[in-house]
């Protein structure tokens, strides 16, 4: 303990030289609106603000006579220190975790024993501390000089801002004999640039959360604490809450909703993945649901789902400045501390290739958003976000977030998703489409998985430009679990626990890989194993030679560990709720479709496609389109592979998603299907899986070279 205290004695001691100022005299000009020459803490809080350690509120204010909380004071404390608040060990209070702004200041001082929590393991961040309370932290500093602004208060007073900036001035000003009180010519400190008509916001934000509604207790902390400690809070979500995880095989969005509702959103977009079950035999009737018990309202401006009787009622397609929650607008006004701010939304015109939207239709994005702004700007808003889901630098052929910042003036910030992009900090886009100089637009995304939660924190002046920003992601992976949250999803998550524990009765000596980096690339083992389930089944209930079988890599989403398999991980490989169908193709067709198949490899592809009952030689090294060396199929009649031939028709099997939809880009399917060569069989994916593996003898986690890229060989 006593090498600890003299490392800390160290460490002060220098930050405290370090930081010395000089004081700013009486005379000088005010920094703050609210602090005037006349205020008795004038000259503490000028000088923090000249030696750069405060810099108020965004508003061009400090607040002075407002108590401050005891998080407040060692932010201010650690930043007149110069501490290192990034590289800090867990102080390990139960109250405050990783996405607390004070987090990393607390973090600090704890480590110099400058500070301490309460004996339940607390440190309650947002209490208000007293002058005997700042007397005792203090006292901890080592060569700090006697205080005498500090002896005119009653111990158990309430510390203002002010007083706190005038006691570490006098602190600083003393620590170094050799700096004079007043200097001969002192530095008038800039008055703050922000104007007294500016507007500052928060945005908290997250996007493809997938159905992990175990993590959301985290997320429900995390916004928790932003709300606490910032004012004017928007939280949006950025769409894809479906599909993903046993939550939402069992419980359609219902577990999610529990938790988002709880959390409290003001908007959010719908995501391609909210249309899996459009081609289910209840259609979009889950998502209907999950839209009338939201407790907070939709915008999405290029979606029309007017032709969906499930949606009679909820759907509009106007901008509304008194939105309901569990009802559908193109766009929405928020009215927050006088000011107004627009949101529009859109969706990603893929959701047609990539999803099952049945009757609901996308139109062009980049016109919706025109119109949207226009609106909104009519209305006398300008103040404008796009709550988006056509990613960040997705396919530049369909929609993406950075074409439509160029394209499209008036747009503020952009709150994306689709991609799973995580952006760290704000991306900036000032030049459209011809390179010419725009007003900037932000454009933040916060990855995937409920990992992160996005913060974005802007000022606007009186004309509605961004005149600051700064946004970061706070790993959502370091927060403690909010109990209010769990409670909502214990139910769900009882049920959930139990499936993932029931054995089907197959034991993996090796894991089968489901990474995304290996399906969408290249064979798999256990890519090869799903198609020859299906392969198997499709011939049991056909009376057509079924030659092959085939699925969509993007389709397949976790690894089985090794270890008992069970019903829970059978379900997380394939968790869309796919049937399996039949379809009738020429030879040339499906050299069409795998010439997509392996046209972007070896970079990943959801369209890339395992097969069974066939064999695929690719050459990565020439032009897309021309890529096919050899493909061949096995007959099972003389147990030779034999290659298909361009005007013969073949029965093959593979997923009614990628049959039906032409999911993935396949047209060439789509068309056969509207041909009426395609034949849903009606079983499901996850159970002619589970079935296959528990005919098996062995499973195999190798893989067998059924699809070969010779220029690797090269």
């Amino acid at each position: 303990m006593e090498n600890k205290r003299n490392k800390f004695l160290t460490v002060t001691a220098a930050a405290l030289a370090v930081t010395a100022v000089a004081v700013v005299p009486a005379s000088a000009a005010s920094p703050f609106s609210d602090v005037k020459e006349s205020h008795a803490d004038f000259e503490g809080i000028s000088t923090l603000y000249a030696a750069g350690i405060i810099s108020g509120y965004p508003d061009g204010t400090f607040k002075p006579d407002t108590n401050v909380t005891r998080g407040q004071a060692a932010k201010m404390i650690a930043g007149a220190l110069k501490l290192d608040t990034k590289e800090v060990e867990d102080p390990k209070f139960t109250d405050i975790s990783a996405s607390n702004p004070y987090y990393g200041s607390i973090a600090a001082l704890v480590g110099l024993n400058v500070i301490t929590g309460y004996g339940d393991n607390t440190f309650r961040p947002n209490q208000t501390i007293t002058h005997g309370d700042l007397a005792k932290i203090l006292a901890s500093i080592p060569t700090l000089p006697e205080l005498e602004s500090a002896k005119n208060h009653e111990a158990s007073e309430k510390v203002t801002r002010g007083q706190l900036a005038t006691f570490i001035a006098e602190a600083l000003t003393k620590s170094n004999p050799e700096t004079p009180e007043t200097p001969e010519t002192p530095e008038t400190p800039e008055t703050p640039e922000t104007p007294a008509d500016a507007f500052s916001l928060s945005i908290l934000h997250v996007n493809d959360t997938h159905a992990r509604a175990n993590e959301l207790p985290k997320l429900a902390t995390a916004v928790k604490e932003q709300r606490e400690a910032k004012k004017n809070v928007l939280t949006l979500h950025a769409g894809d809450a479906f599909n993903g995880t046993l939550y939402f095989n069992e419980f359609h969005g219902q577990a999610d909703l529990a938790l988002l509702n709880e959390i409290g959103f003001d908007a959010m977009v719908f995501g391609n993945h909210e249309f899996d079950l459009g081609a289910s035999p209840e259609g979009h009737q889950a998502l209907a649901d999950f839209v009338k018990g939201a407790k907070f309202p939709f915008v999405d401006a290029n979606t029309d789902f007017s032709a969906d009787d499930k949606f009679t009622g909820l759907f509009t397609d106007l901008i509304s400045s008194e939105p309901e929650n569990g009802k559908i607008y193109s766009g929405i006004v928020k009215e927050i501390d006088g000011e107004k701010v627009g949101i529009f939304g859109l969706t990603t015109e893929e959701t047609k290739a990539v999803a099952s939207p049945d009757k609901v239709t996308f139109s062009n994005y980049i016109e919706e958003a025109k119109k949207a702004v226009a609106a909104f700007e009519g209305m006398g808003v300008n103040k404008i976000i796009a709550l988006t889901h056509i990613g960040f630098e997705d396919n530049a052929n369909i929609d993406n977030d950075q074409l439509l910042a160029k394209n499209v003036d008036g747009i503020d910030i952009i709150v994306g998703a689709h991609d799973h992009t995580k952006l760290d900090k704000p991306f900036i886009v000032d030049t459209n489409t011809a390179g010419e100089a725009k007003e900037a637009t932000l454009i933040v995304q916060a990855n995937e998985y409920v990992k992160y939660l996005g913060t974005l924190d802007v000022t606007f002046d009186g004309n509605g430009v961004v005149t600051e920003y700064n946004g970061e992601l706070i790993d959502l992976g370091k927060v403690a679990e909010d109990k209010a949250a769990l409670e909502k999803l214990a139910p769900f998550k009882e049920k959930v626990d139990a499936i993932m524990k029931q054995e089907i009765g197959v034991k993996l000596n090796e894991a089968l890989d489901g990474s995304r980096e290996l399906v969408r690339t290249q064979e798999a083992a256990l890519g090869n194993l799903i198609t020859d389930g299906m392969l198997a089944k499709s011939q049991q209930y056909s009376d057509k030679k079924v030659v092959m079988a085939f699925t969509n890599g993007g389709g397949i989403r976790e690894t089985i560990p090794a270890g008992e398999i069970t019903v829970g991980h059978v379900m997380t490989v394939l968790p869309f709720g796919n049937t399996l169908a039949l379809m009738d193709i020429t030879g040339a067709q499906l050299k069409e479709a795998f010439e997509l198949s392996v046209g972007q490899a070896p970079n990943q592809f959801g369209g890339f496609l395992q097969i069974a009952g066939a064999k695929l030689q690719y050459d990565s090294s020439k032009e897309a389109g021309s890529r096919i060396v050899s493909f061949e199929y096995l007959d099972q009649a003389t147990g030779k592979y034999v290659a298909f031939e361009d005007d013969k028709t073949y029965t093959v099997a593979t997923n009614a998603f990628t049959a039906k939809q032409g999911g993935d880009g396949y047209e060439v399917f789509r068309k056969i299907y509207e041909e009426g060569h395609v034949t849903d069989l009606g079983l499901s994916d996850w159970e002619n899986f589970q079935e296959h593996l528990l005919s098996l003898k062995e499973v195999k986690t190798t893989t067998e070279g059924r699809i070969v890229d010779v220029a690797k060989k090269q």
